[in-house]
C-alpha cells in the first residue's frame, strides 16, 4: 500500500497533482494511525481503497486527495479550517461535502422518502465529485460489511440498494450500481441468495465452457471480414439482477437467456453494426430481442447493441456490441466523462478526441438536462458538472432520519407543519443541528431539525408573514379560525348519560341553577339503554364548566358527562 500505487493510475499527473496526492496520503495516514476498523485492519486502509477506486475512475488529483482525506473531519477530529489551510479550498470543500452525506441515515422503504434522499444527496453535494467520492467510499464499506453487527448490516445494505445503487445507475455507472446491488443482496435476502448459489453456480461454469466455443467460431468469422475486435469477454449476469429476472419468469432459469452474455468491443460504430450483421448471418436472432441503444441510448447515457440469437446447439445466447468509448461510459458513467473533461486541454485531446468528445459531451449534457426536468421541472442548465438545479429546494432531516422536501427559504414552522398539523400548531421553538434558532430562521439542505412543542400552544397570526409553504399557511389559518371560534363561543352544550329514573331532569336542572348558570335549551334524544340529556347553558368559562361537571356527577344515576363550546 503505497502512494505510488495511486499515482500509477493517474494519467500523466503533473507535479502539482502528484505533490497534492502525496501530502494527502501522509496526512491521512497520520490522522488515522491509531484507529482500527471493525475488521481489525488499520482504518487508513479504507481511505486508501476509496482513493484507489477514484484513481481507477481516472478522476482529478483534488478528488483523489479528497478520497484519502474523506474521513479526517468525521473520524479524526480535523477541522475544516485546518484542512483548507493544508490542502486548499477545493479539497476541503469536497471532504466537507462527503462528511455531510455521512450524517444521513435511511430507515424507510417508502419510495418518496428514497427519492427525497437521492435528491438531497445531490443538493447538498453541489459538485458531482462529492457523490463520486461517496460512492467509492460506500463500495469499500460494502465489501467489509460482514464485520458489522447484523442490525447495521441490514440498514447499510438497505440504504445501498435503495439509494446509492440507483444513484450510481442514474450517473451512468451501471457496473458500479450492479456491484453495489450484488454486495447488498446477501444481507437483504439471505435465503434467496443461498438458493441462487445452489442453483446457478454449475450453470455458470457450463455456460462459460459453451461461450468459449462460441467465441472461437465468432473470431474466425470476423477475421474473414477483416474485423479484429479490441476484446471479447463474457459477462455473467449479477446475482441480484438474476434474482429479479427469475421472479418475473416464475423462477425458471431456462427463460433467462442472458445468464452469461458475450461482450464484443470494436473500434468504430460502423464495426458495431457490421458485427451485428455477421452474428445474424451465423445464427438466427430471436424475434423482439434486438435492441439498438446506440441509435436510442438509455436515459442514463448507456449505448450498445444487444441481440439474442439461436446459437451453437440452438441455445439462445446474448451478445453485446460496443466501441471502447461506449464500454468506458458503460463501466464508469459520469466518472468517464469527468476524466474526458480533464483531458480537454491536452494536445492529445485536440488531435485524437475532438470529434468523439463533442458527441460525448452532448450526450451527457442531454442526459443531465433530462434528469433535471424529471427531478423538479426546472429550466435551469447544469453547468460544469456543478449541481445547481436544486437551488430552489432544500432537504431537511427529522430526528428519525426522514428527509423533508421544502422550498428554499423555508422556516422551522414550515418544517413542523410538513410533519403534522398538531406539531405545527404547538410549535414554540426549534433546534437546528442541536442549536436553538428563531422561528424565522431559514433552513439549509442537510439541517437536522428538532421541533420544540407545548401542548396548550396555538398558532400565531404573525407566522403567516414568515412561512414559505402554502401548506403551512393553510394550516395556520385553520388553527386561527379554531381560536376565533372558541373566543366567540358563549354557550356550552352538556351531554349527560344517566340511568333512567323519575326526577332526573329536575335534579340536574337544580344543580345548574344553583351554580347561577342559565339553561338555554334542553333536549332528550331517544336511547334504548340510558336516557341522554342535552342541555345548553349560558357559560363559556372553563373553570366554571369543570366545577359544574363535578357537581353534576354527584347527581344520582349520572354515568358520564361530555361538553363542547357552541356559539
Amino acid at each position: 500500500m503505497d502512494v505510488k500505487d495511486l499515482l500509477k493510475l493517474v494519467e500523466k499527473p503533473n507535479d502539482k497533482d502528484a505533490n497534492l496526492i502525496h501530502r494527502a496520503f501522509e496526512f491521512s495516514r497520520k490522522a488515522h494511525q491509531n484507529q482500527k476498523r471493525k475488521s481489525g485492519e488499520p482504518y487508513f486502509n479504507h481511505c486508501f481503497e476509496t482513493a484507489l477506486k477514484l484513481a481507477e475512475w481516472r478522476l482529478d488529483g483534488s478528488t483523489i486527495a479528497a478520497g484519502l482525506l474523506h474521513d479526517v473531519i468525521e473520524d479524526a477530529g480535523i477541522s475544516f479550517e485546518k484542512l483548507k489551510k493544508e490542502f486548499g479550498e477545493e479539497v476541503a470543500f469536497l471532504v466537507e461535502g462527503v462528511t455531510k452525506l455521512g450524517h444521513l441515515k435511511y430507515r424507510s422503504r417508502q419510495e418518496q422518502q428514497a427519492e427525497n434522499l437521492r435528491k438531497m444527496l445531490l443538493a447538498i453535494s453541489k459538485d458531482l465529485r462529492v457523490i463520486l467520492i461517496k460512492l467509492a467510499d460506500r463500495l469499500h464499506n460494502m465489501k467489509t460489511l460482514k464485520f458489522l453487527a447484523p442490525i447495521k448490516q441490514k440498514r447499510i445494505a438497505l440504504e445501498t440498494s435503495d439509494i446509492y445503487a440507483p444513484l450510481a445507475y442514474r450517473l451512468g455507472m451501471a457496473n458500479l450500481a450492479g456491484e453495489l446491488e450484488d454486495l447488498a443482496f446477501p444481507f437483504l435476502y439471505p435465503l434467496e441468495y443461498k438458493w441462487i448459489l445452489e442453483h446457478v453456480k454449475d450453470r455458470y461454469e457450463e455456460r462459460q465452457k459453451y461461450l468459449r466455443k462460441v467465441e472461437e467460431t465468432l473470431v474466425n468469422t470476423l477475421k474473414e471480414h477483416n474485423i479484429f475486435p479490441l476484446k471479447i469477454d463474457s459477462r455473467a449476469k449479477r446475482y441480484s439482477s438474476l434474482y429479479k429476472k427469475l421472479l418475473r419468469n416464475d423462477m425458471n432459469l431456462e427463460q433467462v437467456y442472458d445468464l452469461i452474455a458475450l461482450r464484443i468491443v470494436v473500434k468504430t460504430v460502423e464495426e458495431c453494426y457490421a458485427v451485428l450483421g455477421i452474428i445474424h448471418q451465423l445464427w438466427p436472432p430471436l424475434p423482439g430481442r434486438i435492441k439498438d441503444y446506440i441509435a436510442l441510448p438509455k436515459p442514463n447515457g448507456y449505448r450498445s447493441l444487444h441481440t439474442t440469437v439461436f446459437c451453437l446447439d440452438n441455445k439462445p445466447t446474448e451478445f453485446q456490441i460496443r466501441t471502447l468509448e461506449m464500454h468506458e461510459e458503460a463501466e464508469n458513467g459520469i466518472a468517464a466523462y469527468w476524466a474526458y473533461a480533464q483531458a480537454k486541454e491536452t494536445k492529445e485531446y485536440q488531435k485524437e478526441k475532438a470529434i468523439f468528445a463533442d458527441k460525448k459531451e452532448l450526450a451527457w449534457i442531454n442526459q443531465l438536462k433530462e434528469w433535471q426536468k424529471e427531478a423538479l421541472g426546472s429550466k435551469e442548465f447544469l453547468q460544469s458538472l456543478k449541481i445547481d438545479f436544486f437551488k430552489d429546494r432544500i432537504f431537511a432531516i427529522t430526528p428519525e432520519g426522514e428527509v423533508v422536501d421544502l422550498p428554499a427559504g423555508a422556516t422551522p414552522i414550515d418544517f413542523a407543519y410538513a410533519i403534522h398539523s398538531e406539531i405545527g400548531d404547538q410549535c414554540i421553538g426549534a433546534k437546528v443541528n442541536s442549536k436553538i434558532v428563531p422561528l424565522d430562521y431559514q433552513l439549509q439542505s442537510g439541517d437536522l431539525i428538532e421541533i420544540l412543542i407545548q401542548k396548550s400552544k396555538r398558532p400565531s397570526a404573525s407566522w403567516l408573514e414568515i412561512v414559505k409553504t402554502s401548506q403551512a399557511k393553510r394550516k395556520i389559518k385553520a388553527g386561527l379560525r379554531k381560536i376565533s371560534d372558541k373566543k366567540s363561543a358563549n354557550q356550552t352544550e352538556f351531554k349527560i348519560i344517566a340511568v333512567d329514573r323519575v326526577g332526573l331532569l329536575k335534579d340536574v336542572s337544580a344543580v345548574i341553577s344553583r351554580a347561577h348558570i342559565n339553561i338555554v335549551k334542553v333536549d332528550v334524544p331517544p336511547s334504548r339503554n340510558f336516557p341522554i340529556l342535552k342541555i345548553r347553558a349560558a357559560v363559556n368559562d372553563k373553570e366554571k364548566i369543570e366545577k359544574l361537571i363535578l357537581k353534576l356527577k354527584k347527581v344520582e344515576g349520572v354515568k358520564e358527562i361530555n361538553y363542547k363550546l357552541v356559539v
